[in-house]
């Protein structure tokens, strides 16, 4: 059964069930307010406890759209909050916008605060709340509901960001040249050791290409050493084998002498003959000039060889000439033993004739110059 009060300045009255009371939405936008007291006007003067009936006191009944009309003021406050961070966090540099609330609101906000109970009341919220003994503690718990927005200074929310932006990159940088650092000093010292590693075979090489020059240099000047000394030798024996005089064949028989009578010549023998088979090689038996080389009648195949001192050394009876002019010197091969001309049998008839003139004896006049004859 409801009950409802009446005097003066009192033209709204409660019910003992709360079903008059207030309700989210129960509210004119603009100038409402209950009958008998002003729209400014303190709910404890619209409710004075002294005029209360005598009959006793009783609360009012606590009203059950209560929680959803200040879980909404709750949860506009936030919203507004949460917009206002992320507008300076994103916007440092720019003046905060200010936001006007109508009056009417404000009224509203301050009679709902006033009827809201205390948040220690609260099942589960009291043990999070500090005691007035208990110092506030300095941590800051991040996992509980979304009960309040907490405001930063600008220059905090602007400074945070920058000072661990600005160290992230510091850090990052100081990595990166480190990191390029250490980079510059491996290449640096793979780029010494591979020099010094070229360095080291270009030493090696030129080492052992400085051997091989002395080597060679070595061998040439040995080559030249021992061919000088084998043209020396040479030119020596040459010199002795020029002054020297040899026999004019090597394996021979001496037959007819030097003056010997007979019926093939006219007036004697007028040289040496050494019988030898045909094809004897036959030597100067010094060194000179051929001067004469040819048919010559009864003298067969003849060869001339006149020598310095103008002694003329005659080949006579040859099957062949091998060198017919030009100079010679002792003991060349000019000629064959043959058996052309006037003759018997094979053999070299060998005259000498000083100056060119008359013959003398052939055997005489190599033993007199040390022929082996």
């Amino acid at each position: 059964m409801a009950s409802y009060r009446s005097g003066p300045g009192y033209g709204h009255g409660y019910d003992d069930y709360g079903y008059d009371g207030y309700a989210p939405g129960g509210y004119a936008p603009e100038g409402y307010a209950p009958t008998g007291y002003a729209a400014e006007e303190p709910v404890d003067e619209v409710l004075p406890e002294d005029d209360l009936p005598s009959r006793g006191r009783r609360r009012l009944p606590r009203q059950r759209g209560g929680s959803m009309a200040r879980s909404g003021a709750v949860l506009g406050v936030g919203v507004f909050a949460a917009v206002g961070a992320g507008s300076m966090a994103t916007a440092q540099e720019k003046p905060p916008v200010a936001i006007s609330m109508p009056d009417q609101v404000d009224t509203v906000a301050n009679r709902i605060s006033a009827q809201l109970p205390d948040a220690e009341s609260l099942p589960g919220v009291g043990e999070l709340m500090p005691s007035e003994e208990e110092p506030a503690s300095d941590s800051v718990v991040t996992t509980a509901p979304l009960t309040q927005v907490s405001y930063a200074s600008d220059t905090d929310t602007a400074n945070q960001p920058a000072d661990s932006g600005e160290a992230l990159r510091a850090r990052i940088l100081e990595q990166a040249e480190q990191q390029q650092a250490e980079a510059d000093a491996s290449a640096r010292a793979a780029a010494e050791a591979e020099a010094a590693k070229q360095a080291a075979e270009e030493a090696a090489e030129a080492k052992a290409a400085e051997e091989e020059r002395q080597r060679r240099l070595e061998e040439e000047r040995r080559r030249k050493a021992e061919e000088e000394a084998r043209r020396k030798a040479e030119a020596e024996r040459l010199a002795k084998l020029a002054a020297s005089y040899v026999a004019p064949v090597a394996n021979y028989t001496l037959t007819s002498t030097f003056g010997e009578s007979g019926d093939m010549w006219a007036a004697g023998h007028t040289g040496q003959d050494f019988a030898a088979s045909t094809g004897t090689p036959v030597k100067a038996v010094h060194g000179g000039t051929i001067t004469e080389a040819g048919w010559a009648g009864s003298y067969g195949y003849r060869i001339v060889l006149t020598l310095e001192d103008g002694t003329e050394v005659w080949y006579c009876h040859l099957s062949s000439i091998i060198q017919s002019s030009g100079e010679v010197t002792t003991a060349d091969v000019i000629g064959r033993v043959g058996a052309t001309g006037n003759v018997t049998g094979p053999h070299l008839h060998l005259e000498v004739r000083p100056g060119g003139g008359d013959a003398v004896d052939p055997l005489a006049w190599l033993r007199n110059n040390g022929a082996p004859v």
